[in-house]
């Protein structure tokens, strides 16, 4: 048989964010491990760092309760696809001179997460 896959996955719907902004910081921690994607997301000015920082929280707690016999720690986990796609989008109308109207978007997104554990490096000596 085969082991079971040690990843779990968060997702966040109908987040009220552009999913051009959002994806900046996705980019930034794919990858990373969780201890040092939530470090960075921390110190980072983007007004979305909280959400992301929140879905990837949920996402290694989801693992934690999928798989209670192991033990994980944060440095142990790593962020192995994040994602961002286009939620709804809210059209409204912003009054324009002379009677016409301007359409305004209020864009919305989907953040998806799945993390892993860390596989070990073998280091040949």
């Amino acid at each position: 048989m085969d082991t079971p896959v040690l990843e779990a996955r968060a997702v966040q719907r109908h987040l009220r964010r552009a999913p051009r902004k959002v994806r900046l910081l996705a980019d930034a921690v794919r990858g990373e491990r969780v201890d040092r994607a939530l470090k960075r997301l921390e110190f980072t000015k983007k007004g979305s760092a909280n959400e992301v920082a929140k879905v990837i929280k949920s996402a290694a707690a989801n693992l934690r309760d999928k798989f209670q016999e192991e033990r994980f720690d944060d440095e142990n986990l790593v962020v192995k696809t994040i994602f961002v796609d286009e939620g709804v989008t809210l059209k409204r109308i912003q009054p324009a001179p002379m009677g016409r109207a301007h359409r305004i978007n209020k864009r919305s997104c989907h953040i998806t997460v799945v993390v892993a554990k860390r596989e070990e490096e073998i280091v040949n000596n």
